[in-house]
């Protein structure tokens, strides 16, 4: 990080370097690994912002951005992962990292499954998406389920896993295209383009009695139609904030609390890590999902190295379609 990016990232707000530290011996407890593929999530924008509230991580001017990550262990003083073993982790935007894993321990990538799997389509996007609505949502069969930014990779997952709970599922996207996808092979029920669609007039139409559960990606004023909307007793699933992280300062919220007060509405935010317990049974239910084709998911694969700043915004200028993954190594592809 050369200074803190203004509105989307741009290439000169980054060094591309040697990392001469990466050479050093390792420690008790640490593993070299060599970057396969990197995680593109819009969270990293806010880190690399300087706030430093203690909400979330801060990248340091003169330091790599902070990416989970994708690699292959090339060498090792922790027994549990040997030479050659495949892991996830958080890393850098580095083709060689260090890793301690007696902090955050890196996770063992299973044999048939690509490194580009494990950062997209059976990665955290698909775990956030699992557990924001199962255990925030608390869906019942027969609710309306309104998802923003429903063609994302947490959004569209979300957005099914609904639909086999026995919801009525409505999704919030972007453009016919996304639309489309949503309801022929995500099979939503209905969907509203809030490029060319007015969302509050759309939610009037299409949830008369008011929405039971509103999983929200993206903030502003599409969080403020989705409070304007809710049913009694409804739940709001605080994911995202996509509309602001670009923005400079605060983001603006959704006005009128008395709204969630005299609705007994439950708004809640969360982190996927906070059921760390309960995420092997939760990727084991994901895989049978999406091996079976219960649920449909899309990857976007962007290559190479001294793209990663153009590949990142790609979160933000709406040309992603899927989980964004940037490959840096053809290793990427193995299954071993």
């Amino acid at each position: 990080m050369k200074r803190r990016p203004k509105g989307l990232l741009r290439r000169d707000d980054l060094l591309l370097r040697r990392g001469a530290e990466q050479e050093r011996p390792l420690a008790d407890g640490e593993i070299r690994i060599r970057n396969l593929a990197f995680h593109h999530a819009p969270t990293m924008r806010n880190w690399m912002s300087g706030d430093e509230s203690g909400l979330h991580r801060t990248i340091a001017l003169g330091s790599p951005v902070t990416a989970l990550a994708a690699g292959r262990v090339v060498e090792s003083r922790a027994s549990a992962y040997p030479v050659g073993a495949r892991v996830t982790a958080m890393s850098k935007w580095s083709e060689y990292d260090i890793v301690d894993v007696r902090g955050w321990a890196p996770t063992p990538i299973s044999p048939g499954t690509t490194a580009i799997e494990a950062m997209g389509i059976l990665g955290i996007n698909s775990l956030t998406a699992y557990f924001g609505l199962l255990r925030i949502g608390e869906p019942r069969s027969g609710e309306t389920l309104v998802v923003s930014g429903a063609a994302g990779a947490t959004g569209s997952v979300a957005a099914q896993i609904g639909r086999l709970q026995g919801c009525r599922v409505i999704g919030i996207a972007g453009g016919e295209n996304k639309c489309n996808w949503l309801r022929n092979a995500c099979g939503v029920d209905a969907t509203i383009d809030y490029k060319s669609e007015d969302v509050g007039s759309a939610l009037d139409r299409l949830c008369p009695e008011g929405i039971d559960i509103f999983y929200d990606n993206i903030g502003g004023a599409i969080l403020q139609a989705g409070v304007d909307h809710m049913a009694r007793h409804g739940r709001i699933v605080l994911c995202g904030q996509i509309s602001g992280y670009n923005e400079e300062g605060p983001v603006a919220a959704f006005t009128d609390m008395m709204r969630l007060i005299y609705g007994s509405i439950r708004m809640q935010g969360f982190l996927f890590t906070d059921y760390a317990p309960e995420i092997p049974a939760a990727m084991e239910q994901l895989v049978g999902w999406i091996r079976s084709g219960a649920i449909v998911t899309r990857q976007d694969v962007r290559e190479g190295f001294e793209n990663l700043p153009s590949s990142f915004n790609a979160l933000f200028d709406g040309t992603n379609e899927g989980v964004l993954v940037a490959m840096i190594d053809q290793d990427a592809t193995s299954v071993d």
